[in-house]
């Protein structure tokens, strides 16, 4: 049988693997047919703990039927036995007093639980309970500080008026004031809109909903008082060139 059998180094198959003490163990791992019995079992012990020296394997095919077992000579390639994809390795341990064995892997009742008491606890420094008793005052500290009030920047607006010329920052953007007042889809505090000369803007003074003023398409913006001057800003003309020297 191994003398007509033909291995190539990048042959391999896809096989699940069970185990005799862990029912609900089931992995499904790839194998080369050039790697040796020892290796698969190597391999097979990372995925479930079960010792190489108390480890046998059997080898069944995709109807169930048991084909062999690995117990003769580790040394012998796994394409000896004509592994095929789908076929399973069993893996049964052989050590009674096995980690794997009374089903302590998966009945965690079996495990004596660790219980302190209330007071105990409490006592304690670097507990969940601790960081998160500290981490409500600082989020409420930090939502109450940038709340922002219904007055914000009402001050800055008293010099601002519907049809002042102005100079919007940065980007020394200029236009004609068309809005001054609180926004109710926008953030609390005082705005102005601003329709600009150029195509500068993102609106037609429809935000989110609410109409505050009319301009051309992307020629609207709304922005805080300290953004703006007022004054004498004259539409820039694009096509005005300086005299030559």
């Amino acid at each position: 049988m191994a003398s007509s059998l033909h291995l190539q180094s990048d042959e391999s198959v896809d096989v699940r693997v069970t185990h005799s003490n862990i029912k609900t163990f089931s992995a499904d791992m790839r194998f080369s047919l050039s790697t040796t019995i020892a290796s698969v079992k190597e391999k097979i012990w990372r995925k479930c703990g079960t010792p190489v020296h108390s480890m046998s394997i059997e080898l069944y095919d995709d109807t169930g039927a048991k084909i062999c077992a690995f117990d003769d000579d580790d040394a012998r390639p796994f394409g000896f036995y004509s592994p095929q994809n789908g076929y399973r390795l069993h893996v049964i341990d052989l050590d009674p007093s096995s980690v794997t064995s009374g089903g302590w892997l998966e009945d965690t009742s079996l495990v004596e639980k660790y219980t302190i008491s209330e007071e105990a606890y409490n006592k304690l420094d670097g507990t969940y309970r601790k960081f998160k008793e500290k981490l409500v005052p600082q989020n409420q500290a930090s939502h109450e500080s940038n709340k922002v009030s219904e007055n914000y920047m009402e001050e800055l607006c008293a010099g601002i008026k519907v049809g002042d010329r102005c100079q919007v920052e940065p980007g020394e953007k200029r236009g004609v004031v068309k809005f001054v007042g609180q926004a109710e889809s926008l953030a609390p505090g005082f705005w102005v809109g601003i329709q600009y000369d150029e195509p500068l803007g993102k609106h037609d003074g429809l935000v989110k909903g609410t109409r505050y003023f009319q301009c051309p398409p992307l020629h609207g913006a709304m922005v805080r008082p300290d953004k703006v001057k007022v004054g004498d800003y004259p539409e820039r003309d694009l096509f005005e060139e300086e005299d030559e020297i």
